[in-house]
């Protein structure tokens, strides 16, 4: 089986910020992404779920951000929220930073939901047993950049204040909790005119892919809203300001004929302990010497619909990247599924809402890990 391994040739998303914080002449970072001198103030704005593909298809929707579209660049496995925003704050791959999901297992915990910080599928809240600052304990980009004396500031909604993956990924700099765009917009403004560094995240884009799937009506006038939120911020750059749009991961809309309910199959339940990840990207974790077996039947139920490999043969290919913590490892499945083509695994009486949603990501596709990077420099 040929599986799909990183592209040599595309930067990764956990490059960016270490890139613009280089270019802003920041001690102690070295991006390999080139941009342009005289940097006196950055934002790094993240738009969830803003693929490349959905972009170039949608460009009339979003003149302005088609108008900025640079290169292209990759997210990593699982392309999904959690990992995407812990490549941002921490300028690594899911291999270091440990966010391999949307859900995984920890020890004493076994699987936690990585947004929500709870167990998985629910549970009350898991903050105080399982500190997030020790679940991902490398120092952040924020958290580096701050001590190298910029001022450094998270713009995102005042719903995400203190969560527990904010915590885990995005600490380190002032949180400037917000309501809408015309926030997000005015506090970006400030803080590039004021000389400093931002990290602004918009999430309602993602949102509406998940419920309408991408390209619906909706998630385009989404679009519209999102593209006047970036003309926003461009037409308010200072001289030395620069813009970086970016995103976390693209999306698919799943064919319902080509979906596999794992808790209605019996041969998918055998020998399993728990199961983590999304409907596009499962972690499983099996008993005690079954792993052969479940790996056997994963591969022959689901065929054609996904790549399903053993931990080994995930870390080996590359998907997590080149380096995996110890820790880490544990966090893996035991075998690794990855939905091929627009195939859902889903999980229909344990999940049954993120069953429900026709946009889905996670996986190894084009249209989930290649995003744009956008750029605006004044």
């Amino acid at each position: 089986m040929q599986l799909p391994q990183p592209d040599p040739n595309l930067p990764h998303l956990a490059d960016v910020v270490p890139s613009v914080l280089s270019a802003m002449g920041v001690a102690g970072f070295d991006g390999p992404i080139p941009l342009p001198g005289e940097i006196a103030g950055a934002c790094v704005l993240l738009i969830d779920g803003l693929g490349a593909d959905l972009l170039d298809m949608y460009a009339e929707d979003a003149p302005v951000m088609a108008a900025l579209r640079g290169r292209t660049l990759q997210v990593g496995f699982p392309s999904t929220t959690a990992a995407g925003l812990a490549a941002v704050g921490t300028g690594c791959k899911s291999g270091e930073h440990g966010m391999v999901g949307l859900s995984f297992r920890l020890p004493g915990a076994d699987v936690i939901n990585a947004l929500a910080w709870r167990p998985h599928p629910s549970g009350r809240d898991l903050r105080d047993k399982l500190p997030p600052e020790q679940v991902q304990p490398m120092p952040t980009t924020f958290e580096r950049a701050a001590s190298a004396g910029i001022a450094v500031s998270v713009i995102a909604g005042a719903q995400f204040t203190g969560s527990g993956l904010t915590r885990a990924v995005l600490r380190g700099g002032r949180y400037v909790g917000v309501h809408a765009l015309g926030d997000l917009a005015a506090c970006v403004r400030s803080a590039v005119a004021d000389g400093g560094f931002c990290y602004g995240y918009h999430s309602e884009l993602d949102l509406l892919g998940h419920i309408y799937g991408p390209g619906a009506t909706a998630w385009r006038m989404q679009l519209r809203q999102v593209d006047r939120l970036v003309e926003s911020i461009v037409e308010g750059l200072p001289p030395g300001g620069l813009l970086a749009v970016v995103a976390d991961h693209g999306m698919v809309a799943v064919d319902a004929s080509e979906v596999v309910d794992v808790d209605a199959c019996e041969a998918l339940l055998d020998g399993v302990d728990a199961i983590g990840g999304e409907p596009r990207a499962g972690h499983v974790y099996v008993a005690d010497g079954a792993a052969d077996s479940v790996l056997a039947a994963w591969r022959e139920t689901l065929a054609q619909r996904a790549w399903v490999v053993s931990r080994d043969e995930a870390i080996a290919a590359g998907w997590f990247g080149d380096r995996i913590g110890d820790d880490v490892r544990f966090r893996i499945g035991d075998v690794v599924a990855a939905a091929r083509g627009s195939a859902g695994i889903m999980r229909r009486t344990v999940e049954p809402l993120l069953s429900s949603l026709i946009g889905q990501h996670g996986s190894l596709t084009p249209a989930e890990q290649e995003v744009p990077m956008l750029l605006a420099y004044r």
